[in-house]
């Protein structure tokens, strides 16, 4: 029970750092007109192919005791960043990355332009554009991006084993505990826990479905009233 409510605690914090640090990262890869932002979009969608150990092992180096980060949390904080629930976190939301920012890129991106410049032309600057439309018609993009770093966060291995290793009630989450019980034979326990996963994998699925199904009518409905009234 301990090792799932720290991967809750874990996809909780994960899932609100990216929604805060996903939107604006969002809006500038999906309305930016620099050539070179393919470079940055390639270096947001690098976890999506690149090995969890690989980008755990590069994480761990950076946390380090010899590493920029580590040395920086070290005088800031007193203590090391690798083998930490903090640690965790940082790696964690790396990791994640791309399932935050993509859904919510394709969701601003699909917004009419039509609509911008309209908010233009009556004076509403970006920022103001951004809260009053481009926002509210993203909703779905918004949900879908924080239940997949949510739901993807709670299944981290990988990367979770290298930067904080396996300690019981600091890093251990709820896969590295199914992995321990499988190891020591225990499939009862490890049986158990899987099925926790599979229901909350399910579950945030399911309202992501639900969600993007019930605003989707929505804006269908006050997309169509209008024209049914003429």
């Amino acid at each position: 029970m301990d090792a799932l409510l720290l991967s809750l605690r874990l996809a909780l914090c994960v899932s609100a750092i990216l929604l805060a640090g996903g939107l604006p990262l969002a809006y500038w890869l999906a309305y930016s007109s620099w050539r070179g932002k393919f470079l940055l979009e390639a270096v947001v969608a690098l976890p999506l192919v690149l090995p969890p150990t690989v980008l755990g092992f590069y994480a761990l180096l950076a946390m380090g005791p010899r590493g920029p980060l580590g040395k920086l949390w070290q005088s800031l904080f007193g203590h090391g960043l690798a083998f930490t629930f903090e640690g965790l976190v940082l790696a964690s939301v790396l990791y994640s990355l791309p399932f935050a920012v993509q859904p919510l890129i394709a969701s601003f991106e699909s917004v009419d332009r039509k609509l911008l410049d309209a908010s233009a032309v009556l004076g509403a600057g970006r920022f103001k554009t951004f809260w009053r439309v481009i926002l509210p018609l993203s909703i779905p993009g918004v949900v879908t991006a924080i239940v997949l770093s949510f739901a993807h966060t709670i299944g981290e291995f990988g990367v979770v084993l290298m930067v904080g290793g396996n300690l019981a009630g600091v890093t251990r989450t709820v896969s590295i505990d199914i992995y321990d019980h499988v190891q020591s034979l225990e499939y009862g326990e490890a049986n158990r826990m899987a099925l926790v996963l599979l229901g909350i994998s399910f579950s945030v699925l399911s309202v992501v479905y639900a969600v993007n199904r019930q605003v989707g009518r929505q804006i269908s409905r006050r997309l169509w009233t209008p024209w049914a009234a003429k």
